[in-house]
């Protein structure tokens, strides 16, 4: 009876075993993006969803895995954009946006979320959105029922009232307020708790006004540095991130000096800024590429010109710190605003990334190997190498020669799964 048992068992586990869901794929090579070195001629194997091993083409496959070879093509590690917003376009601005009901942008959200992962973005950072929709559409991307990234959702940013995150474009008699205004720490606790809560996985504040609002200014501290710690400590206490929404010198300072995990668009950062960024280890996304777009098409798109004028006078200024704090080492995140332009364009960044001073192995990295690490996901995604998750992209080409194939990938994999090809 006891050999009987132990057979009936070993086959059950040989049964489990041949029904793992194994793919093989082969392609000219993969660029180790931690090295800058390419692997050729790879053969990696991922099996239900997570690479298994990165050996060399004309090993022998796993039994029964399923072959994706991809003769003449470039694979890297799925992209990560760490500053998104699903529920927004760049074809709707200033108050062209309210001619539609509130859930007409979750909606939106599902196709913005396919587009993205199309382009190769395997992996996004929502840093706030209206009714916990950025969990909502994590939720049905993680059952299977749409197809879209990984997202570390935030739900709704948290803000001063009046201030960039809060309802900025309506008159007193509609009473318009963000569920996200926090005033004092201990609202800022609360505030963090109830995120979490809902479902948000991450804390992004408003620390500086705005381009995009009304009222505010970009350069201008919006909350102080006692309500930024409550929400740094409160945060990490229960073992989440935060970002700062940052575009002024005195805003970015107090962030870092709160303890804040990334600053988003940095645009106005000075000297002690970036002193402070390099001491403390704190990671920099500048959003570089999107005033191109903005510029272009802001007022088609309904944007208003006290918006568009603020884009204009920071835009040239935001890119040369870039530069700057480049140069003094500090580390960089891939960032984009994806939702001031549209969905899907996120990869043109690199180019601008390029032109203003880092090299495309830079580039890349701050949308691998950087992106993770800031995301406390390093275990999980940003490398293709065992134990992490099937996401990678494809180009034709030397992405390290012409940073621009990534606007172009011709093949795209999340967990195992194709996506494009």
């Amino acid at each position: 009876m006891r050999k009987l048992l132990g057979a009936m068992l070993a086959g059950l586990l040989a049964a489990g075993a041949a029904q793992a869901d194994t793919v093989a794929v082969t392609a000219d090579r993969l660029l180790d993006v931690r090295t800058g070195k390419y692997v050729e001629r790879p053969l990696i194997v991922v099996t239900d969803g997570r690479v298994v091993s990165v050996g060399q083409a004309g090993d022998a496959p796993p039994p029964g895995a399923r072959q994706v070879d991809l003769p003449g093509v470039t694979l890297l590690p799925g992209l990560i954009d760490m500053h998104v917003h699903l529920t927004s376009t760049g074809r709707y601005g200033g108050y062209s946006a309210y001619q539609f009901t509130d859930t007409f942008w979750t909606a939106l959200a599902v196709a913005n979320a396919r587009a993205t992962l199309e382009a190769g973005f395997t992996t996004v950072r929502n840093v706030g959105s209206a009714f916990y929709a950025d969990v909502g559409v994590r939720e049905a991307i993680d059952e299977g029922w749409v197809p879209g990234p990984r997202i570390m959702a935030a739900g709704y940013a948290l803000s001063a009232t009046g201030g960039h995150c809060d309802e900025t474009f309506f008159p007193p008699s509609m009473q318009q307020k963000s569920p996200g205004v926090m005033d004092g720490p201990e609202e800022a606790r609360r505030l963090v708790r109830a995120q979490r809560k809902y479902g948000a996985r991450m804390i992004k504040i408003c620390a500086t006004g705005g381009v995009f609002s009304r009222g505010t200014a970009p350069g201008s501290q919006e909350l102080s540095l006692e309500e930024m710690k409550a929400v740094v400590e409160e945060a990490h206490m229960a073992g989440m991130t935060v970002a700062a929404h940052a575009h002024g010198a005195p805003g970015i300072r107090a962030a870092i000096q709160a303890g804040v995990d990334t600053i988003e668009h940095v645009s106005l950062i000075d000297d002690e800024g970036v002193r402070l960024a390099v001491e403390k280890k704190t990671w920099l996304g500048f959003d570089i590429y999107n005033t191109d777009y903005t510029q272009a098409e802001g007022r088609k798109n309904g944007v208003l010109e006290e918006n568009l004028k603020k884009d204009r006078d920071i835009g040239d200024i935001q890119r040369e710190n870039f530069r700057k704090a480049l140069r003094a080492g500090a580390r960089m995140i891939y960032s984009t605003d994806a939702g001031i332009f549209p969905h899907g364009w996120n990869a043109k960044q690199f180019a601008v990334m390029v032109r203003y001073g880092a090299t495309p192995l830079q580039a890349i990295q701050s949308a691998t190997v950087n992106a993770a690490a800031a995301l406390a996901w390093d275990k999980d995604v940003g490398q293709v190498a065992p134990g992490f998750w099937g996401d990678m992209v494809g180009v034709r080409g030397d992405p390290l020669a012409d940073v621009t194939l990534l606007e172009r990938p011709v093949f795209v994999m999340k967990g195992g799964e194709v996506v494009r090809r």
